[in-house]
């Protein structure tokens, strides 16, 4: 689990067309920024837009932050040579939107390959339409420099001609597809946004699901969207007791050999060790960011 040793529990969207935007970020308490080549750039910036977050990134200053470039989809007549310049700017990963089966992951891998893209350089894609959802299990079985599914649910509601409310309930199948496929290939899955940035009740209870359904964070389109994310998606103190409370059981010499321990009055078998391991290693993770 990639959220293991680097949390991804805020991402932002940041436009990258907008400079200001993007400096700023550097002092936002982000886990990962989106700089957007796609649906925050016009048609006719984004040439210019596309060298402006490259020459930026190559510039750093974004300190503990990831920094993920998304591009142009690979159908259009930019995404082939936004993936060639952000493949050498430097960014943490590149956010490919409009996967829709595991050739388009497999054509993404190459073109970053052929760019010269570090070994590090991880692959994000989009899951935003509904035969990427019929086919997520192909598309996270991808491989190659996969790390990271995105979802897009503001796409996904346009595509199912459904109303995109609090609750989800029409995206509920395609969001537990999506997870349980980035669940089985080990793969980091991030939650859509929100789009009413004055509702903070709102904004909470949508967090607050995602994490209850497993995503490992949620994709942001403002600023003041942090605070509440961060905190929904972080570890609560008394689990991260808990958590240390199983691990040092388990490592207690009496306990060697066992598969199953009396821990504060419940019982717990290893696989509750390997979550308390992972809620832990996130815990530390979080605490160790320096923004």
């Amino acid at each position: 689990m990639s959220t293991a040793i680097r949390p991804r529990r805020s991402v932002l969207y940041m436009p990258g067309s907008n400079a200001r935007a993007m400096e700023k970020a550097k002092s936002l308490d982000a886990d990962a920024l989106i700089f957007d080549l796609e649906d925050a750039v016009a048609p006719d910036a984004k040439p210019e837009a596309r060298a402006q977050v490259c020459d930026m990134v190559k510039a750093g200053g974004y300190g503990p932050r990831e920094v993920i470039i998304r591009v142009n989809g690979l159908d259009t007549e930019w995404g082939q040579d936004d993936i060639a310049a952000a493949s050498a700017a430097g960014a943490d990963g590149l956010l490919v939107p409009k996967i829709n089966r595991a050739e388009d992951v497999d054509h993404a891998n190459k073109l970053i390959d052929a760019a010269g893209g570090p070994e590090a350089l991880r692959l994000w894609i989009m899951m935003e339409t509904p035969i990427a959802m019929l086919r997520a299990q192909e598309i996270a079985a991808a491989g190659g420099r996969l790390d990271c599914m995105v979802m897009g649910t503001n796409d996904l509601a346009k595509e199912l001609n459904a109303s995109h409310t609090d609750a989800r309930t029409p995206m509920i199948t395609s969001l537990a597809l999506s997870m349980l496929a980035a669940r089985a290939y080990d793969l980091t899955i991030l939650d859509g946004v929100y789009n009413d940035i004055k509702n903070e009740a709102g904004f909470r209870a949508i967090c607050e699901q995602g994490r209850e359904l497993g995503f490992d964070g949620k994709t942001l389109i403002h600023p003041s969207q942090l605070v509440i994310c961060n905190e929904v998606f972080s570890p609560a103190p008394e689990i991260v007791d808990e958590a240390r409370e199983v691990i040092a059981a388990f490592a207690a010499p009496d306990a060697a050999g066992k598969g199953v321990l009396k821990v504060g009055g419940k019982m717990v078998e290893l696989l509750h060790l390997e979550q308390a391991k992972q809620t832990v290693a996130i815990a530390d993770a979080i605490a160790a960011r320096q923004v």
